[in-house]
């Protein structure tokens, strides 16, 4: 009766960038990524495949992160785009704009920015086209 056309998030973390470690560019990524260090740049997932980031309480990231599964902990300086699920918890801390299609936020997360929902595959599984009569 109701059907998700959501992916499942990556249980397994692929790779990990230990707290003490600072990445200074982008990071492009598929799998399940864990950041307990920094990261100066973007951090784009694989267009086209689930992928999992997850943010320890340590993690900072400056710059534009883009994933499907997203779970926060620490914080993100830029705009986040997670395009099947977020979850802020109690330590996040956010200073950029939200687009997001399922969000979960905890007490006490931080969102310095506007969210944005979208939701584009759902909006146009629930499109009707009417037929239009020409009166007789």
């Amino acid at each position: 009766m109701f059907s998700k056309k959501h992916s499942k998030p990556q249980t397994q973390i692929d790779s990990l960038i230990g707290a003490g470690t600072t990445i200074e560019g982008n990071l492009n990524f598929s799998g399940g990524l864990r950041i307990d260090g920094q990261v100066n740049g973007n951090v784009v997932a694989e267009q086209g495949k689930p992928s999992t980031l997850v943010l320890s309480e340590h993690a900072r990231v400056s710059g534009e992160v883009n994933v499907t599964h997203l779970v926060i902990n620490g914080s993100i300086s830029g705009p986040v785009f997670a395009s099947e699920y977020m979850e802020l918890q109690s330590k996040a801390k956010i200073n950029g704009d939200v687009h997001y299609t399922t969000l979960e936020i905890q007490l006490g997360a931080i969102v310095d920015g506007r969210l944005i929902h979208s939701n584009s595959s759902a909006a146009q599984d629930k499109v009707v086209s009417f037929k239009v009569g020409n009166g007789e």
